[in-house]
């Protein structure tokens, strides 16, 4: 993708932006895995770690969210979702790049969690993450600082 990607923190204008985005990428998933699926779950996830969120955008236009920070001993991926028309275009690897670029210039492994089934999980093992755990129903995941 040739497009320049824009970055903004989120702010609670966004939160119909964000539910909307969550519902088209992660309900399938959530299906699957049996798991809430509500507004209401949808809404805590999206507030979960919130001052990390980061709104993107492809001139002008809302694209996605990138939630990632820094923990004491690991960068963390909390959510990357990117709407249905622009996934499988190289943007998600995109990001997973940013943020392990940023691991890697602190010397920090990145970690992440994904649901059971979640087709991410191949794009996430490319980008040279391994499962290290188990939590429920999905699968902990790790990057060495390569």
């Amino acid at each position: 993708m040739a497009a320049q990607l824009e970055f903004r923190p989120a702010t609670s204008a966004d939160l119909p932006f964000l539910t909307a985005l969550r519902h088209a990428t992660m309900n399938e998933h959530l299906t699957r895995a049996n798991a809430a699926r509500d507004d209401a779950a949808h809404l805590a996830r999206i507030l979960f770690q919130f001052e990390h969120a980061q709104i993107i955008s492809i001139a002008g236009r809302e694209i996605g969210l990138l939630k990632a920070y820094r923990e004491p001993e690991q960068w963390y991926i909390a959510q990357i979702q990117i709407v249905p028309e622009f996934q499988g275009q190289g943007l998600g690897r995109m990001l997973i790049d940013k943020v392990l670029a940023q691991a890697r210039h602190e010397r920090l492994p990145t970690g992440l969690s994904v649901l059971d089934g979640n087709p991410a999980r191949r794009l996430y093992e490319a980008a040279g993450f391994m499962e290290v755990g188990r939590d429920g129903m999905a699968c902990l995941m790790s990057c060495p600082p390569l």
